[in-house]
């Protein structure tokens, strides 16, 4: 590096010995720049900061070019690059080259001073997704030719949603039915012993029906074994007769017959309801039913708690008129009370009545006072008519009250009263099956089927 005519003898590498080999024009007027024969003094001045080349190989490049795409300008910017240009360049944003590697040379030896030149604007032919959409903090509309080639076509006006279709049934694995609370003993779960029946059943429980017969078991208080005389006697007629039989909940609230039997179905009365146009068999009405062993059939009551109608007179009308053509005997268990829209239909319909009571002094003196209603509203003859069923719901009902006299008082008022004894398999609230009775309350219970059966020959 010491050693004389080192730095004289070595090629001249300035931007004045390139611009002259090539046949450029030099600027008129160019500010001095250094010794212009060192070019390690060139590197860190301030008059130009182009960097020497690194062989002896001349560096293919792209024309300098300043903001308005000009190849020769009179700025300091343009003065200072040392980048040559080509002299057939006529001005282009950016020249073409055959090589793409020797546009890529000539873009990492740009000056550093000089200002970086925007990237051209995407063409119709080559949209760019980048430039499509108008960047965030932009101000103005963009313009129309920038538009984009492929507009999304806008979604269509969403309609609100329909609130989803309850599910049939949909409480029906809620509910905390007798079978789910009740526990069996070992006879009832395995079925131990014979089906025990009275030694004597009488010949009016057989007698024939010359048309579907209904009968409605109703009380003007609750808690009163409405619901267990509903299922023991139709499990009665239901076992001891060829006949098809079936027992609707009426409550026009959300009553517990459904409860009592082992669910099949998780239809409820107002899923009928609703299903009636497109009912015409007993198959299509037995998807809506749930059956006991004993083989009577149950609809059960909705339980839903975001229903806010009640199931009222018509709705009553119309399912008892298709059960009617289906069912020989139609049972109905009615809700508390006697002031409600539905009974209206029931007392309108049936062709039977039975008033449950109990052997205390406010489930006896209810029961009296029904039959005082049934008289007032116009049904006194269906009250002469009726049977009285009084039911021990307490062990402990037959030695503190008097009830010989409180069947005394009926037999009085109604065709026929009967007394069905406290039984624990009763207390339980539970599924109602005539097989597992105690003797005394399952022959009270065939005494009630046949006092009933006796009407069926009247038409």
């Amino acid at each position: 590096m010491d050693e004389s005519g080192h730095w004289t003898d070595a090629p001249d590498y300035s931007p004045e010995e390139w611009r002259t080999g090539r046949g450029e024009r030099l600027p008129a007027a160019r500010p001095p720049k250094g010794d212009g024969a060192t070019h390690g003094e060139g590197q860190g001045g301030a008059g130009g900061t182009h960097p020497g080349p690194t062989d002896d190989e001349d560096l293919p490049t792209a024309p300098a070019t300043d903001g308005d795409g000009d190849s020769d300008s009179d700025s300091d910017s343009d003065s200072d690059s040392d980048k040559p240009t080509d002299p057939e360049s006529d001005g282009n944003v950016r020249a073409d080259t055959e090589d793409d590697a020797d546009v890529t040379a000539a873009a990492t030896t740009t000056d550093p001073g000089e200002a970086t030149l925007p990237d051209p604007a995407p063409t119709a032919s080559e949209p760019d997704a980048e430039h499509s959409l108008p960047q965030p903090g932009a101000t103005g509309a963009r313009p129309a030719e920038a538009a984009d080639p492929n507009p999304a076509t806008p979604p269509p006006p969403t309609e609100p949603a329909a609130a989803p279709a309850r599910r049939i049934g949909w409480a029906a694995d809620r509910e905390l039915s007798g079978e789910r609370l009740v526990r069996r003993t070992a006879r009832e779960r395995f079925r131990v012993g014979l089906r025990r029946a009275p030694a004597h059943v009488p010949d009016a429980l057989h007698t024939p029906l010359l048309r579907s017969h209904r009968i409605a078991v109703l009380s003007l208080k609750g808690g009163v074994s409405k619901t267990t005389t509903t299922l023991a006697l139709g499990a009665v007629l239901a076992r001891e007769r060829a006949d098809r039989v079936v027992a609707v909940d009426a409550n026009p609230d959300s009553g517990t017959l459904g409860r009592r039997v082992p669910r099949q179905s998780g239809a409820t009365v107002r899923d009928l309801v609703t299903a009636i146009p497109d009912l015409r068999t007993y198959m299509d009405i037995r998807a809506f039913t749930s059956q006991a062993p004993s083989g009577l059939e149950v609809i059960a009551n909705d339980s839903d708690p975001a229903v806010s109608q009640t199931f009222g007179d018509q709705d009553y009308r119309r399912v008892v008129e298709l059960l009617s053509g289906h069912y020989p005997i139609v049972l109905t268990d009615s809700g508390t009370g006697m002031l409600h829209d539905t009974m209206r239909g029931i007392l309108d319909l049936s062709d039977q009545l039975v008033v449950a009571a109990t052997p205390s002094v406010d489930g006896a003196s209810s029961a009296s006072v029904t039959f005082d209603w049934l008289a007032a509203q116009g049904y006194e003859e269906k009250a002469r008519e009726a049977v009285t069923v009084v039911s021990g719901v307490r062990s402990s009902s037959g030695r503190l009250i008097r009830v010989d006299e409180i069947v005394a008082h009926f037999r009085q008022r109604c065709r026929a009263v009967v007394s069905v004894p406290y039984d624990p398999y009763l207390a339980r609230g539970g599924e109602v099956d005539p097989e597992w009775m105690r003797g005394r309350t399952r022959a009270a219970y065939y005494k009630l089927a046949s006092l009933v059966a006796q009407e069926f020959d009247r038409g």
